[in-house]
């Protein structure tokens, strides 16, 4: 074994995903030390965890998103590197780890951040870079599995707390470049991504609501990055169509009566509006 243990913290972002939790870090050794972010109340994943004799720290933190977890974890890392993981990741083992941390060092730690291929097509918001390159540049990848060197991570100012949802890694990695510290795909590293599944849910009503809270962040974070991007006045007539569609939708739903979707559109449309007025991302589970 190579000093990687020694050398990368392993960091578990949590919302009651508590089963995916325990089944991702059973295939990881003892060596490593792992944390976790748990953004809930649910305190049931500290009895399970101490059962397992590993070198692992629990935070328990208030739901602020999924980068200010990531930033809440970085103050506890000690060492050189950092992965950070959703519980709903497959084929995560200490092969993987050994891998993006050779290839760190293979990099002069010269990166932003490292992610690893996809192999299941569902991982589509962001694009996967040659695969006949061992090291593929890539303008961003998926905040599903990022790989840092602590001290670029620090430079780049970590994540920017106002994302609660949805494009935060997208934002980092736009940051990154421009910082001249690039991205890459490790395309020897393949793994898979259950999206949308780490969220245990106790009912359909409960799941429903995390769908209206997706759907909520989404478009409420996309015009906020747009805007960061591009500025507001371009993001404002970028995202026009966007708003005329989604009242049209509106109207459209509430004529025939299917209240679903004219829900689903309203909240869209709370969302983005929302953000255009340049309030932050309120809401929450």
């Amino acid at each position: 074994m190579n000093d990687s243990y020694k050398e990368v913290t392993v960091v578990l972002v949590s919302h009651k995903s508590k089963k995916k939790v325990l089944n991702l870090i059973k295939n990881i050794s003892n060596n490593f030390k792992i944390i976790i972010v748990e953004n809930s109340h649910d305190k049931s994943i500290e009895n399970k965890i101490s059962d397992l004799h590993k070198n692992i720290q629990i935070i328990f933190s208030e739901n602020n998103g999924y980068g200010s977890a990531i930033n809440l974890a970085r103050t506890h890392v000690a060492t050189k590197y950092f992965f950070v993981l959703n519980p709903d990741m497959q084929k995560i083992d200490d092969n993987l780890l050994n891998v993006f941390y050779e290839s760190a060092k293979e990099l002069n730690d010269n990166f932003g951040a490292l992610g690893p291929r996809f192999e299941n097509v569902s991982e589509k918001s962001h694009k996967q870079s040659n695969i006949n390159e061992k090291y593929g540049q890539i303008e961003s990848i998926s905040g599903s599995a990022m790989f840092f060197c602590t001290e670029i991570f620090d430079k780049n100012e970590g994540f920017d707390e106002n994302f609660f949802l949805y494009f935060e890694e997208t934002d980092y990695c736009y940051r990154s470049n421009k910082n001249n510290y690039k991205i890459y795909q490790v395309n020897s590293q393949r793994v898979q991504h259950d999206i949308g599944t780490s969220v245990e849910t106790t009912s359909e009503v409960e799941a429903n609501k995390f769908k209206d809270l997706y759907a909520w962040h989404f478009i409420w974070s996309k015009f906020y990055f747009t805007k960061k991007k591009k500025g507001y006045f371009l993001s404002l007539f970028i995202f026009t169509p966007i708003l005329l569609r989604t009242i049209i939708k509106i109207i459209y739903y509430k004529v025939i009566r299917n209240i679903i979707q004219e829900k689903h559109y309203q909240i869209r449309l709370d969302g983005l509006l929302s953000s255009i007025m340049g309030q932050k991302s309120i809401k929450r589970p």
